[in-house]
């Protein structure tokens, strides 16, 4: 079995999807062989070295919990979303996972599934592709990374306010879908000849059929998590399917909090 998560965007304000994701990796996960999460793990990422700030008890919780399963068999990939695109080789290794590129390619039988986190092929949005192809290139991380953590936690705030007021004026304009782009997506499918295709980021879960030349391609869109819902993508060899995360109900001591 493997799994497909994407979109959880964990942070300190979003108590109830790390509860339900910690439980998920103690509970649902054990039940995969791979465990692949497809970007946006974390709202914000200043570094690994957050790790070891003093009020990052959930980071160190969801690391910690990562590594349980990695430890109980489940072999876990993590590709950069883009909220959390400094996720380095420190985060993997604590939470005895790997980084994948974007995109990826998962050999099955028969032939290869296409996995990203989504953002490269939403081109009809210019403004972001310049910023995304600035943030990812090595200098600019490793600029960020050499100034003081503290600093780098002020300006992910700052970028992800930015971001949602850009996000907001764009679709007041009518500007911006959030979705990927038709061609640009027909041409990815093209060119990587994949089975099928899964990616996160739009937080538009469908599943979409793409006719590409004489092939049908399914392109299975996951799920965002919010605080009251949450679901894995799982795939058996031969079919895919979407399961709701179910949570047992909250202790006494849990409600007092």
């Amino acid at each position: 079995m493997i799994h497909f998560i994407s979109d959880l965007h964990l942070s300190s304000d979003t108590p109830g999807i790390a509860r339900r994701f910690l439980h998920y990796l103690d509970h649902d996960a054990r039940n995969a062989a791979q465990l692949f999460i497809l970007g946006d793990l974390f709202e914000a990422w200043p570094g690994d070295d957050c790790l070891d700030d003093a009020d990052a008890s959930l980071e160190r919780s969801i690391a910690a919990a990562l590594r349980r399963a990695s430890d109980a068999g489940v072999k876990i990939a993590v590709m950069h979303g883009n909220r959390d695109f400094m996720l380095g080789d420190d985060f993997a290794e604590r939470c005895g996972a790997r980084l994948l590129p974007d995109p990826f390619l998962l050999t099955i039988d028969g032939g290869t599934i296409a996995l990203s986190h989504g953002d490269a092929l939403c081109t009809d949005d210019i403004e972001y592709q310049a910023f995304r192809a600035k943030v990812r290139h090595p200098a600019f991380r490793a600029a960020a990374l050499a100034r003081p953590l503290a600093e780098r936690k002020a300006t992910a705030a700052a970028l992800r306010q930015q971001s949602e007021f850009a996000k907001k004026e764009k679709n007041a304009q009518g500007r911006y879908s959030g979705d990927l782009n038709p061609d640009a997506t027909d041409a990815f499918l093209r060119e990587h000849g994949c089975l099928a295709f899964i990616h996160g980021h739009t937080h538009q879960p469908a599943t979409h059929t793409h006719r590409i030349d004489t092939r049908t391609v399914a392109r299975w869109v996951l799920a965002d998590w919010t605080e009251t819902q949450g679901e894995f993508l799982a795939y058996d060899g031969r079919d895919f399917r979407r399961c709701p995360i179910q949570l047992p109900p909250l202790s006494s001591s849990e409600s007092e909090h």
